[in-house]
């Protein structure tokens, strides 16, 4: 009996200096394999007398069940130490949200914008930006609108509460105060368009109470509507990305130009689709003209030594015309579907070497 004690002392001893389950297996084939050192001593009760079988079978079956029960002990504190040890290094704070895959495009908006900056910047115009909240003298008074007309009442403009003096700030309705501060800080010439955001109190499916305009600005010694004219034609032959277009102004009224003029351009509609740059219809896409003698003077320039042109488009309605976008409502919804079919790849920078659009 003092030799299976010596066996068990043994085995326990190498079941407990173990370290990984792999070292634990080779102990366990060595005591309970085929050939193992337990099982080699069960083959011996065969040979044994009734008496001796009677006193080493128990003994024997009881070694084998300790050293069975040990392995397995020790087997799940190494799978419980190799679990709190993956756990310590791989730890995630599972109150995070989860990090979606990259499903990001650029919107139509942006990229429009992008388009026309690239065109113009081509010209040699830079782009310039301003403020979206204003005061009435660079949104209204300085651009010759009267006191009375009706775009500085409530139902057109958003604004504030009146200060102490009376007076009240708003949320601009175009960006041309952008031209009025350039023209107030910076000497001709000047080639500038600017971009951004203008809000208007109007909405339904071709309007939104903001939206964004891209203005262009020039100011030179001479300056005329030949200018004006050859510029437009240019900007709307790239932007379309046509080789000709067909284009007339139309004699229109804007208190901040004299001249004033709306740009038409022909096309045609083949069923669902707009054609650019064919065709006998006609459609408005900006309103123009010469910088008013007033404006001028309010900037403080002379207007009988500098002349200028303006312009103004929308890029929202530009992009619905170029990319087939049906309700002008659908930019603003926030939907990842529509955002997924209008978008565009982030890496596509629009130029005009390379392509304006996908």
């Amino acid at each position: 009996m003092s030799d299976i004690e010596t066996l068990e002392n043994d085995l326990l001893a190498k079941i407990d200096a173990a370290s990984t389950e792999a070292g634990l297996e080779e102990v366990r084939v060595a005591a309970l394999g085929k050939k193992g050192a337990v099982s080699e001593r069960m083959k011996t009760l065969g040979k044994m007398s009734p008496e001796e079988r009677k006193e080493m079978g128990p003994a024997l079956n009881g070694l084998k069940t300790r050293i069975a029960e040990a392995i397995e002990a020790r087997k799940a504190a190494l799978e419980e130490a190799a679990l709190e040890a993956r756990l310590a290094s791989e730890t995630v704070d599972v109150t995070l949200p989860p990090a979606p895959e990259a499903r990001g495009s650029i919107h139509p908006v942006s990229q429009v914008t992008d388009e026309i900056t690239a065109i113009f910047s081509a010209m040699g115009f830079s782009v310039a930006e301003g403020p979206d909240i204003e005061d009435d003298f660079h949104n209204f008074t300085a651009l010759n609108f009267p006191a009375d007309h009706p775009a500085r009442e409530m139902h057109d403009t958003f604004f504030f509460e009146p200060k102490e003096d009376g007076s009240r700030m708003l949320l601009r309705t175009h960006t041309s105060p952008v031209q009025i501060r350039t023209m107030m800080t910076e000497k001709p010439p000047l080639r500038i368009i600017i971009p951004g955001r203008t809000f208007r109190c109007d909405s339904d499916q071709t309007h939104t109470p903001m939206f964004h305009q891209v203005e262009g600005l020039v100011i030179d010694k001479e300056t005329h509507m030949g200018h004006l004219k050859g510029t437009l034609e240019a900007f709307a032959k790239a932007y379309f990305e046509v080789d000709s277009v067909r284009t007339r102004f139309r004699p229109h009224f804007f208190p901040f130009t004299e001249p004033s003029a709306e740009m038409d351009i022909g096309y045609e509609r083949v069923g669902n689709e707009i054609r650019i740059g064919q065709g006998e219809k006609w459609m408005e896409i900006l309103g123009c003209g010469m910088v008013h003698p007033n404006v001028m003077r309010n900037c403080g320039l002379d207007p009988d030594e500098y002349q200028g042109f303006a312009f103004g488009m929308g890029v929202d309605r530009l992009a619905m015309l170029k990319y087939g976008i049906p309700d002008l409502r659908d930019f603003f919804a926030a939907d990842a579907r529509w955002l997924e079919h209008y978008g565009f790849d982030a890496l596509d920078t629009p130029s005009l070497w390379a392509g304006l659009s996908r």
